[in-house]
């Protein structure tokens, strides 16, 4: 069996410590294909950095945050592009998108940010993690506005069944964290609905542990916990679930 964690930010300062013995944990596991979306302008080098120590299983997106973006939104996404430009080797455009819960003053500029970015997805063939908190409709609304909507992903995916069919109509994979093995949540009852097919697996380490683990550090080695959760919700052998989201995620990004 092999996992892919589609959406990890190995290189946050959590892992700062000790990110070689939690990379080894994953490994263990069988998570060998961990890909790292960038978040700002300060965290490019700190991916780089890790992903020149494991270069066989850390792969680097590169994009801003919606949290990141600021009114001087034109000179960041300058300096992405440049990445993007810039020769060095990028599986994805990510993390962007549009976050509507902690700041909504800056709605246009995140509006902005994620429609350029999709744009330069669509240019390189390359596929995009999109975060969407408080934003669903939103985001569905300026990919409909585009001529060419790129691939990728609605990571941490935590919509309706309609939000979930809609996107999956447009081409779209779910990304499915820890948040599925959370007493009170609705996405196994949703999920039901839905062919696995469609999902794809992620942590958002450092955030959003599966349980036992909630309240803690989240790490890639987690992987195989929410890989069950989604195999019981199914009612599929566990290996057949791994087969499924990691080719699934592999066809996106690898």
């Amino acid at each position: 069996m092999i996992f892919v964690d589609s959406h990890t930010h190995l290189y946050a300062e959590e892992f700062l410590a000790d990110s070689d013995e939690m990379i080894q944990r994953a490994l263990s596991a069988n998570v060998n294909i961990m890909l790292l979306p960038n978040i700002d302008l300060e965290s490019i080098s700190t991916m780089k950095n890790l992903v020149e120590k494991h270069p066989n299983n850390c792969f680097p997106m590169m994009g801003i945050h919606p949290c990141s973006v600021t009114k001087n939104v034109e000179k960041e996404l300058e300096i992405i592009k440049l990445e993007l430009d810039s020769g060095y080797k990028y599986y994805g455009v990510g993390e962007i998108g549009m976050d509507l819960y902690w700041d909504k003053s800056t709605e246009p500029y995140q509006a902005l940010a994620f429609t350029t970015q999709c744009e330069w997805a669509v240019e390189r063939n390359l596929a995009v993690s999109i975060h969407t908190r408080n934003a669903t409709q939103a985001c569905i609304n300026l990919l409909k506005s585009m001529k060419q909507t790129p691939k990728g992903v609605f990571h941490c995916f935590s919509g309706t069944l309609e939000e979930a069919n809609i996107i999956i109509n447009m081409g779209f994979k779910l990304g499915i964290g820890g948040v599925v093995t959370y007493k009170n949540s609705t996405l196994p009852e949703i999920l039901k609905q839905l062919s696995p097919e469609n999902l794809v697996m992620e942590t958002d380490s450092p955030y959003l542990p599966p349980v036992p683990y909630r309240g803690k550090r989240n790490e890639s080695s987690y992987i195989p916990l929410i890989a069950q959760k989604l195999a019981d919700i199914y009612e599929i052998k566990l290996e057949e679930l791994a087969s499924i989201t990691t080719a699934n995620a592999v066809n996106l990004f690898m």
